[in-house]
C-alpha cells in the first residue's frame, strides 16, 4: 500500500513520539542502572562473601548450649588452657613472681643469642593482642552476657597464661638463629616442623606448619591490619564530627598517614618494632588505665555494687540469654579472642628474645594474658558496669541500645564529657601497635613459605602497607570475617602441636628449675 503525505507525516510524528519515549525510557533506565550499579566495596564483598561464609562457618561452628550458641573454637582454646594449667601444676601462679624478674632482665644478657630484650619481646607480643577487642569486644561481651561475663573472662584469661607459657617456651627452643647476622626466625612454624620431626612425625609437622603459616599471612593482612586501620579511622571520624568531619570520605588519606607511620617502624625489622612497642605499649596501656581509674574514682561509692553485679551475674545471669551459661560463653569468647592464648602468634615475637633458656621467656610470656585480659579488659568492663550501662541482667536503659565501641565511649563520656577523645586516641594507638606487630608475624610466616631473602621481605612489607590504605578506605564486610577465621584457624594447627610437645616443655621446665636451684642458671644483673 502506498503512503500519502498525510499518512507519512503522521507516521513520522508517531515515530518521533516513540523515539522520544524510548529516549526517556532509556535515560531513566540508565539512571536506575547508575543508582543500582554496585560499588567496588559491594562487588568485592559479593565476590568474597560465599568463601568467607563457608570458612567462617567452619571455623566458628557453634552448637546450642543452655539456650545460647557456643563456638567450638572457643572450647578448643579454653580446654587446651585448662589442660596446660593442670599439666604444669598451675605454672601461671607458681611462676608469676619469677616472670616479673625475667621481664626485668635479671636472667638475660645482650651477649646471648637473640635480637630483643625480654621486656621488648613482651611489649611486642602485648601490642599484638591489646587492641580494639579490649575496648569494643568487651562491651559486646557484657552487653550480651551481662556483668557476669566479666568473671568468666578473667578466669579464662588466667587459664590462658598457661597456654602462652607452653607455646612461647617451644618457640624459643626451636627457633632458627641466623649467623653471623644474629637474626632470628621462630614461632609455631618452626616448632611444629622441627619438634614433631624429632618425635618421628615429620609429615604431620610439615603439614601443620604450612597450614599455620598460610593462615597467619591471611590473618596478618586482614584482622591484624585492614580491620585495625578501618576501625581506628571510623573512631577518629566519629569524634571529629561524624559525617561533617573533615576526614569523612577520606579514608585513603588517613590510611596513607598510617601506612607511612607503620612503614617507618616495620622497615627496620623486629629491633625497630621492639624499640617502638616498649615505649608505645606502656604509654597506651597507662593512658587507658588512668582514664578508667578516673571513672572508677568518680563512681567509687558504687564500686562494691559493681563487683556484686559481676558475681551475681556470673552465677545467676537473670535476664541474660542462656543464663549462667550465656555469661560464661560470652566471657570465655572475649578472653579467647582478645589474648590469643593458644593461637601461637605471640611465640613468633618472643622467639627473638636474647636468652639461652627457652623456659625463662615462657615465664615472661605468661604475663601477657594477665595484662591483656585480667587488667585491661576488666577495666573496660568495670567502667561500663559502674556507670550503670550494664547490670547483672544485661544492658540497662541508660545504654540506649549502644554496643561495641559506642557503648564503651558512652560509658566514659557519661563520667567526663571529653573522655571519648581520649578513647579515640587509645583506639588509634592500639590499632597502630597491633599493625606493626602483626606485620612481623605475617612476615615470618611469609618467609617460612617463600624463603628468607631481602626481596621476599620487601615484597611483603610493601604489600602490607598497601593494605593499610585499602583497609582505611573501603568497607570490609566479609573480608574481615575471612581474616578473623584465618587467625583462629592458626589455633587448630598450633594446639595439636602443643599437645604432642607438652612432654618436651615439661623436661625443659624441670631442667630449668634444677638449674635455678643449683645456681647454674644465675641472675645476670
Amino acid at each position: 500500500m502506498t503512503q500519502t503525505p498525510l499518512s507519512l507525516g503522521a507516521g513520522r510524528a508517531v515515530s518521533n513520539t516513540l523515539l522520544a519515549a524510548a529516549s526517556v525510557l532509556a535515560h531513566g533506565t540508565a539512571q536506575a542502572q547508575a543508582v543500582a550499579t554496585p560499588t567496588l566495596d559491594e562487588r568485592i564483598s559479593a565476590a568474597v562473601q560465599p568463601y568467607s561464609d563457608a570458612v567462617a562457618g567452619a571455623i566458628f561452628y557453634s552448637v546450642p548450649v543452655g539456650g545460647t550458641s557456643f563456638p567450638l573454637i572457643v572450647g578448643w582454646l579454653i580446654a587446651a588452657a585448662l589442660v596446660f594449667t593442670l599439666y604444669f601444676g598451675f605454672i601461671q601462679f607458681r611462676g608469676f613472681g619469677h616472670a616479673i624478674q625475667v621481664v626485668r632482665g635479671r636472667y638475660s644478657h645482650p651477649s646471648m643469642a637473640g635480637e630483643v630484650t625480654p621486656f621488648q619481646a613482651l611489649t611486642t607480643a602485648v601490642s599484638g593482642t591489646v587492641g580494639l577487642g579490649n575496648i569494643a569486644g568487651v562491651a559486646v561481651a557484657v552487653s550480651m552476657g551481662g556483668a557476669g561475663a566479666t568473671f568468666w573472662m578473667v578466669l579464662a584469661g588466667l587459664l590462658g597464661m598457661a597456654s602462652k607459657f607452653t607455646e612461647v617456651t617451644l618457640g624459643v627452643k626451636y627457633r632458627n638463629v641466623h649467623h653471623p647476622a644474629g637474626t632470628v626466625s621462630g614461632g609455631p612454624m618452626r616448632y611444629l616442623s622441627k619438634g614433631l620431626a624429632e618425635l618421628g612425625m615429620p609429615r604431620l609437622g610439615q603439614f601443620l606448619a604450612v597450614f599455620f603459616a598460610i593462615c597467619c599471612v591471611g590473618g596478618a593482612i586482614g584482622g591484624g591490619n585492614m580491620f585495625q586501620a578501618n576501625q581506628s579511622f571510623q573512631q577518629v571520624v566519629g569524634v571529629t564530627g561524624g559525617a561533617d568531619s573533615f576526614l569523612a570520605g577520606k579514608g585513603w588519606l588517613f590510611g596513607l598517614v598510617m601506612a607511612v607511620l607503620v612503614g617507618l617502624v616495620i622497615i627496620g625489622g623486629i629491633k625497630s618494632i621492639a624499640r617502638v612497642t616498649e615505649k608505645v605499649v606502656p604509654f597506651m596501656a597507662g593512658l587507658y588505665m588512668v582514664a578508667g581509674m578516673v571513672v572508677l574514682f568518680i563512681y567509687i561509692d558504687k564500686l562494691p555494687w559493681a563487683f556484686g553485679q559481676i558475681f551475681v551475674g556470673a552465677f545467676s545471669a537473670e535476664g541474660v540469654a542462656g543464663g549462667v551459661v550465656g555469661a560464661l560463653i560470652q566471657g570465655f569468647k572475649r578472653a579467647a579472642f582478645s589474648n590469643e592464648a593458644g593461637v601461637g602468634s605471640a611465640a613468633i615475637a618472643h622467639s627473638a628474645v636474647q636468652t639461652d633458656q627457652p623456659v625463662s621467656q615462657g615465664f615472661a610470656a605468661l604475663l601477657e594474658p594477665f595484662i591483656d585480659t585480667v587488667v585491661i579488659c576488666t577495666m573496660t568492663a568495670l567502667v561500663i558496669i559502674i556507670t550503670g550501662h550494664v547490670s547483672a541482667g544485661g544492658l540497662t536503659p541508660l545504654a540506649n541500645g549502644a554496643s561495641g565501641v559506642g557503648l564503651t565511649s558512652a560509658a566514659f563520656g557519661s563520667a567526663v564529657s571529653w573522655f571519648p577523645y581520649v578513647l579515640a586516641l587509645a583506639v588509634v594507638l592500639f590499632a597502630f601497635s597491633t599493625m606493626i606487630t602483626w606485620s612481623y608475624y605475617g612476615l615470618k610466616a611469609w618467609t617460612y613459605l617463600l624463603g628468607d631473602s631481602m626481596a621476599s621481605e620487601l615484597v611483603f612489607k610493601f604489600m602490607f602497607l598497601a593494605f593499610v590504605v585499602i583497609g582505611s578506605s573501603m568497607g570490609l564486610g566479609p573480608v574481615i570475617d575471612f581474616s578473623d577465621s584465618m587467625i583462629f584457624a592458626m589455633a587448630l594447627a598450633n594446639i595439636v602441636g602443643l599437645y604432642l610437645l607438652m612432654p618436651v616443655v615439661k623436661r625443659e621446665l624441670n631442667s630449668y628449675w634444677a638449674g635455678i636451684r643449683s645456681g647454674q642458671i644465675a641472675v645476670t644483673r
